[in-house]
């Protein structure tokens, strides 16, 4: 027997990235190559870049010198959103031996000759608009859950994003590409899929490499609503202005879809919201969660806000803290506002200064404390239905709820994976929630 070569994977980012990273690794197990984890001695390193924010570009430097630490003369790959916008950067990181872009990174094998180290990264990058194509993928192994990709690229033109330029135009999968998918995780005995994407509310536009929508996003809802096995659906980050009322509906009477949305807002300015160039105003915001509050009353409802962007001044943060603070939501992600090459906000004016950004940032993480408390103490006494994550932490297996309330109780391990009925009884002093078991588990 010869031996096998390694490979271990890092993933930086959004669902995304998890989802891909997966079918990536699933690529090199079919060439022949053994899965370990990053922290192990493996021959090859991969690196699954982001683009997100300022840290992401840090970030990357010292995952390289980490893999370089454990084998060095191990080779590393890059690949992702920052591998397709900055590759001569990335190459000319000290220790990267080949850096591959949007539509290279799922053919990663192909480029793996021999592994010995470059000393420039070999970059091989196409022009973004060559990435029309869709590749299906989802995340598995790691988690109680599955991400599972059925969209990718954006067609929108906000001002302060990237991903267009690393990921290409707005494409999806099949609908019968996603439901085989979906069918693969269930046979897995994974018990919730995550639906991931660039702009998922988008879904339907180029199937088959065209503009026109072959299935609506509401479709893909119906139809994944059948898949045998799966106990939980639930929709990752979704557009506003793309969030209809039908979808909402069918979520509230769905046998697994849960109540969750996360529905990005940016900015509570309409001001500031018309230079970013999003799709909406944010009266539309606010009928989205009056609609969902209306029909799904325990819904936890979460919230993407950027601060810190030209041209906000303290009374135009302040009208987004107010709304914010006005809005029957259960928890905000809080970004930096952060220049990107490329971008039309880069020549804006009206910079704020970033201690400014960062005691903005603040407040409205303060505000998210309060949100969730807001909202776990509305939970107490309610019964749900908790699904068990598989870590052990600090004695404690954690789960969260169907309308995503993060419980805890005594490590376990019979518990990891399963569903149970329970009553939300207390907040910890972590702020995690804890309950009673409705049925007392019985364990083999």
């Amino acid at each position: 027997m010869e031996n096998r070569k390694k490979v271990a994977f890092y993933t930086l980012g959004c669902k995304l990235n998890f989802s891909e990273t997966s079918t990536i690794a699933r690529n090199f197990n079919d060439e022949g190559f053994d899965r370990v984890d990053f922290e192990e001695v493996a021959d090859i390193y991969v690196i699954n870049t982001c683009s997100v924010t300022d840290n992401a570009d840090k970030q990357f430097k010292q995952i390289v010198k980490k893999a370089l630490k454990i084998n060095d003369k191990a080779f590393v790959a890059a690949v992702g959103c920052y591998a397709q916008l900055k590759p001569e950067e990335l190459a000319a990181v000290d220790g990267v031996d080949l850096v591959l872009g949007a539509t290279e990174k799922f053919k990663i094998t192909d480029y793996i000759n021999d592994l010995s180290k470059n000393d420039m990264g070999e970059i091989h990058s196409c022009e973004i608009e060559e990435a029309d194509f869709y590749v299906g993928s989802y995340s598995i192994g790691d988690r109680t859950r599955a991400f599972l990709k059925v969209q990718d690229g954006c067609d929108y033109k906000c001002t302060y994003c990237t991903i267009p330029l690393a990921r290409g135009i707005s494409r999806s999968d099949t609908m019968e590409n996603v439901m085989q998918n979906a069918a693969e995780i269930s046979a897995k005995g994974i018990k919730e899929i995550v639906l991931t994407g660039v702009n998922i509310g988008d879904y339907g536009k180029g199937e088959f490499g065209n503009k026109k929508h072959e299935h609506t996003f509401l479709e893909l809802v119906q139809a994944l609503d059948t898949v045998e096995g799966i106990e939980r659906l639930r929709i990752s980050s979704i557009e506003p202005n793309l969030l209809k009322n039908e979808t909402i509906d069918f979520v509230s009477k769905s046998k697994t879809f849960v109540p969750h949305f996360h529905i990005p807002l940016q900015s509570g300015s309409n001001e500031i919201l018309k230079k970013m160039k999003r799709r909406y105003m944010r009266e539309l915001y606010q009928d989205r969660v009056s609609k969902i509050r209306e029909v799904m009353p325990d819904a936890c409802i979460g919230v993407d806000v950027i601060v810190g962007f030209p041209g906000e001044t303290d009374e135009l943060f302040l009208e987004t803290f107010n709304f914010l603070n006005d809005l029957d939501i259960s928890y905000l992600h809080v970004f930096t506002y952060s220049e990107r090459d490329n971008t039309e906000a880069i020549d804006f004016e009206g910079v704020v200064p970033m201690n400014v950004r960062s005691k903005r940032s603040k407040m409205l993480r303060g505000l998210s404390v309060k949100k969730r408390r807001h909202f776990y103490e509305n939970q107490l006494n309610t019964k749900h239905t908790v699904l068990f994550e598989s870590e052990n932490k600090e004695g404690y297996i954690h789960g969260f709820t169907e309308n995503y309330v993060k419980v805890k109780t005594p490590w376990n391990p019979e518990l990891v994976n399963t569903l149970h009925e329970i009553e939300l009884t207390k907040i910890d002093e972590d702020g995690i929630v804890r309950f009673n078991f409705i049925n007392e588990p019985v364990f083999s």
